[in-house]
């Protein structure tokens, strides 16, 4: 696969990576077996970029990723976690913000440097490593935390940028971004700091071109390199705009169901399938240094694969 440079570092990613929501029990049950079967797909298909999250499972991503990897060694590998969540003991569950049976740990928001050291520290524990390539700030913004981000902003600018610039001087991380929902909060870190890299979920998308409009260009001025997740917009540039179909995790409005229902004629006109369309958008974007696939089955990730690997028609580039 081709790798792309992060940023300004020495970081280089495949521009495919693999993303652990789904082997953190995301919506159902999967088993040990499971998350290790599709991580060896993954590996065997040449990827060799990771991306994993505190949040997924409450630490069980992160668990098993982590013994997936020890049977390479660091420098085969690049692996990008997060922070902003801390993890600490807690009381089993059977369900905690979408994802079964995580593993028994409380959380809470701390954006500070302490708060970040600590999210870090445990990373590092559970994915049984010493340092980290990418830490992402996760889900900070409006769209996750509403009226009470000023305080967690006030966290992030007060004390957490300088840790991770610190943590970055020290080796503990190779470089860091954010890892979010929405291309406002971007803009407005980015108006405050530098960043190596951005973990955008659903806003360059064969759907949304959100990221269009002000992001890619400030991106491509700073140096600052672009992950792109979410590129099925919560599923519906995958399954198509029938019944039930989800958008920006939750069932998609008439709109947004008619807005697919366009594309997916374009896409029926040609003879393509509209989320191999979606997955060339994306990879196929020079804005992109790596583009997510986060399953927990084998069977979706071979068929994106497979649909990658196609060669589409000038007819359907030129819907991108």
């Amino acid at each position: 696969m081709k790798l792309n440079k992060i940023g300004n570092t020495d970081v280089e990613v495949t521009d495919l990576s693999f993303g652990t929501s789904g082997i953190g029990n995301i919506g159902r049950i999967v088993s040990d077996q499971e998350a290790e079967d599709v991580l060896q797909h993954a590996w065997k298909a040449g990827i060799r970029y990771y991306d994993t999250a505190p949040h997924y499972g409450r630490g069980l991503a992160e668990l098993r990723l982590g013994r997936f990897l020890q049977q390479f060694g660091p420098q085969d590998y690049v692996i990008s976690s997060k922070v902003g969540r801390v993890l600490s003991p807690g009381t089993p569950l059977k369900e905690a913000d979408g994802f079964v049976e995580p593993l028994p740990n409380s959380v809470r928001y701390d954006y500070s440097g302490d708060g970040i050291e600590a999210s870090l520290e445990h990373s590092f524990e559970l994915l049984q490593v010493r340092h980290l390539d990418i830490a992402y700030i996760h889900d900070i913004g409006t769209y996750t935390h509403g009226q009470n981000n000023e305080k967690h902003m006030s966290d992030l600018l007060g004390t957490g940028l300088d840790r991770l610039q610190q943590l970055k001087d020290k080796g503990k991380i190779r470089a860091f971004g954010l890892g979010v929902n929405e291309t406002q909060i971007c803009l407005d870190l980015l108006s405050h700091t530098d960043l190596d890299a951005i973990l955008l979920a659903g806003r360059l998308t064969l759907l949304d071109r959100g990221a269009e409009e002000k992001l890619i260009d400030v991106c491509r001025q700073k140096s600052v390199s672009l992950v792109l997740g979410g590129i099925f917009n919560s599923g519906i540039l995958a399954t198509g705009p029938k019944e039930g179909a989800w958008f920006d995790y939750e069932p998609a409005s008439e709109e947004i169901l008619q807005a697919v229902r366009d594309l997916k004629a374009k896409t029926d006109a040609i003879g393509i399938p509209l989320a191999t369309a979606a997955l060339h958008y994306a990879r196929t974007h020079p804005s992109a240094a790596s583009v997510l696939l986060g399953t927990a089955r084998v069977s979706s990730l071979e068929r994106n694969l497979a649909a990658l690997s196609e060669t589409l028609p000038q007819e359907c580039l030129d819907l991108f």
